[in-house]
């Protein structure tokens, strides 16, 4: 499963990458919301927590739908602006339909309602559909669609007002902390696009992201079966600091793309994600009884294929079958001791199997 953008004939120039100080606000606003996701930033949660007042702290829970489970695509700007005031102006040129559309889709939970249909703002059908689904996300959700439907500019002053506030309460002091990090990393993406070509900068962003070059496309290795194109526009890559795990990509149909990827902050960012066929590979090989018998085996030390065959009472190409499956799903390591192989479980490969396959997930 994958998310690809066709860049059919789209120039390198038109891969932009830049700061955007709105979408790096809300990418905080989702550390706020959903802490367990990001534990390298527990620290700043409880500071910036501490910190709020209760009546902003009231306002980010009636607005949260908006970058918790997913992120609405006005917040990550196609064409990042100098400052959060820059971005939000953009944002505020948006008509209603757009605006109000964009906004359900993050408060609802799927854009499949809204995609080709009329807007709730004009259609009763849809409006009752929406509401519906809100309905069975929560009370706050159709508090909020009720607000935003009847009355747009009103919601979204209050969200404007509300991004604002945050932007004096902690914005402005975290985005110059962590803005020389967003600044080197651009840094080194110009380099490697002048240098090496656009394939080498994507693989920079993230080993989620490859280059399909003789189809002309760019693949996120995401857990979702989606497709865009940049034809005619282009493609804009955020970084983040607030974002690992996640790699957030605006796909709908009339939004320029856009991918958020996290920087790397500390060493342990620097772990490279495991793809999600990979991760489902290991989980398939693992889940045959015998192959488990046989991890469990040399889980605790060397041993070959005779060895394995006669302490599990199987044949010897019975073995090397299952063997073959562990190896392909890179689980085993190999080595010869004379005319004899040795096999033994890869301890880390399987210790963060689980760790892994989360992290695809909240890709």
């Amino acid at each position: 499963m994958s998310l690809t953008i066709d860049i059919t004939g789209v120039p390198p120039e038109h891969l932009l990458f830049g700061a955007s100080p709105l979408a790096e606000l809300t990418a905080m606003l989702h550390v706020l919301a959903e802490p367990g996701h990001h534990p390298a930033h527990h620290d700043w949660v409880a500071e910036t927590r501490e910190a709020l007042r209760p009546e902003l702290a009231d306002k980010l829970l009636e607005a949260e739908f908006l970058w918790r489970s997913s992120r609405a695509d006005f917040l990550l700007p196609g064409r990042p602006g100098a400052t959060l005031a820059d971005e939000l102006d953009e944002v505020d040129r948006l008509d209603d339909d757009a605006y109000v559309s964009t906004a359900l889709v993050a408060t609802c939970g799927t854009d499949r309602l809204l995609v080709g249909n009329p807007s709730p703002l004009r259609d009763s059908n849809t409006r009752d559909r929406v509401l519906n689904l809100a309905h069975a996300r929560g009370p706050r959700q159709v508090s909020f669609a009720d607000r935003l439907i009847a009355d747009p500019p009103m919601v979204r002053a209050r969200v404007r007002r509300m991004l604002e506030d945050c932007r004096d309460a902690f914005f402005t002091a975290t985005w110059q902390r962590v803005y020389p990090r967003l600044t080197a990393d651009l840094r080194l993406k110009a380099d490697l696009m002048a240098r090496r070509g656009v394939a080498d900068t994507l693989a920079s962003v993230s080993r989620a992201i490859d280059l399909d070059g003789p189809r002309q496309r760019i693949v996120v290795d995401k857990l979702q079966d989606h497709a865009t194109s940049a034809v005619g526009d282009g493609v804009t890559f955020l970084p983040t600091v607030f974002g690992a795990p996640h790699l957030v990509v605006v796909h709908a149909r009339g939004w320029r793309p856009v991918l958020q990827y996290p920087v790397a902050v500390t060493d342990r960012d620097v772990r490279q994600p495991v793809p999600m066929d990979l991760a489902r590979q290991r989980l398939e090989a693992l889940s045959h009884p015998v192959r488990l018998r046989l991890a469990r085996t040399l889980a605790r030390g060397s041993h070959t294929t005779g060895e394995l065959a006669s302490a599990w009472e199987l044949t010897a190409p019975e073995v090397s079958r299952h063997l073959a499956v562990l190896r392909k799903a890179g689980l085993l390591r190999m080595r010869r001791r004379g005319r004899y192989v040795l096999y033994d479980l890869d301890a880390s490969a399987t210790a963060t199997l689980g760790t892994d396959l989360m992290a695809a997930m909240l890709r």
